[in-house]
């Protein structure tokens, strides 16, 4: 038991390492950018376009700041405007699909999928659902009504206190990745060792069969549905490496977590925003199953039509 406890912490440890040499840099970056001209000139930049999706100026800000840092940054921003019910839905359901991008989206290439691809389609899926329900939802027209939230504003003085600041900021994003991590990766060695992680993967292969992926992918999906893009990231870079997960899997796996990633906790953070929370959940899964089916169909008619030209061209060649 001894041995399996230590391997998972060697495992967690050495997760942490690799993951939070791509975290901190970026987050700390991203915070000190806050206090800069470049956050405010990105904002007034992307305010005539809010209109297009049914928001005003102001909605640049929350959903700036959500896509740079987090989804907590994003609310505090949103709770600081008047905002009506049908506006904080769409920056809610816009911020479900793309937030924390730089982070989540450099970490989901250290599996080895393309960071164009995953920004590429979190944006689109973001601006896609902001378009569709401001043009199918007539009502939510009443102003939101806030819970218990409230938002800080942080005052610095100098650029001395920035730095620090985002030092700080950086600092605690590695330390939280490590409080997460490490236990998640000492359970995970020791789920695998006692035979667990098996059991769950027969479990859940009839979903991932329908979905177009491997059983042994399985871990990387429970991974990514339950902490998250850049937390489950540490159990999928382990799932490619011990799993043997092929290349399509892990795109088709990544292409279902971009779209629906940590359900729990990305969908409750929303309910003291006064907004109906389960539509989220469910256009999330929705959206993330129809499209990792689509991609999975066209991926595998495309290897089945190159299976069938391929004998073919060397019959061909032999004469």
């Amino acid at each position: 038991m001894t041995g399996m406890l230590n391997r998972g912490l060697q495992q967690g440890l050495k997760t942490t390492w690799t993951l939070g040499k791509v975290i901190f840099p970026i987050t700390l970056i991203v915070t000190i950018l806050q206090f800069t001209p470049v956050l405010p000139w990105v904002i007034q930049l992307l305010t005539p376009a809010m209109g297009m999706i049914g928001l005003p100026g102001e909605a640049a800000v929350p959903l700036v700041l959500g896509n740079t840092l987090n989804l907590y940054a994003g609310i505090a921003a949103i709770i600081s405007f008047d905002f009506t019910v049908k506006e904080v839905f769409i920056m809610a359901m816009m911020l479900s699909f793309s937030h924390n991008l730089f982070v989540e989206s450099a970490v989901a290439t250290k599996v080895g999928v393309n960071w164009w691809l995953i920004v590429g389609l979190r944006l689109g899926l973001a601006l896609a659902s902001a378009f569709v329900i401001n043009l199918v939802w007539n009502g939510g027209a009443e102003l939101a009504q806030y819970g218990f939230v409230s938002s800080s504003e942080v005052v610095l003085n100098g650029w001395g206190e920035i730095a620090l600041h985002g030092m700080q900021t950086a600092l605690l994003a590695i330390l939280q990745l490590a409080l997460i991590v490490i236990p998640l990766m000492i359970i995970i060695q020791v789920m695998r060792e006692k035979g667990l992680l098996t059991a769950m993967s027969n479990m859940l292969a009839p979903f991932m069969k329908l979905l177009g992926m491997n059983k042994n992918t399985s871990m990387t999906m429970i991974a990514g549905l339950t902490v998250g893009l850049a937390f489950g990231a540490g159990l999928m870079i382990q799932a490619v490496k011990e799993d043997g997960v092929s290349k399509k899997d892990m795109y088709l796996a990544l292409i279902f977590l971009v779209s629906c990633h940590a359900v729990v906790e990305d969908t409750l953070v929303f309910i003291p925003l006064g907004i109906p929370v389960w539509p989220l959940l469910v256009i999330r899964l929705t959206t993330a199953i129809v499209l990792t089916m689509i991609v999975a169909y066209i991926w595998n008619s495309k290897e089945s039509k190159n299976r069938k030209e391929t004998p073919h061209e060397h019959s061909y060649n032999t004469l």
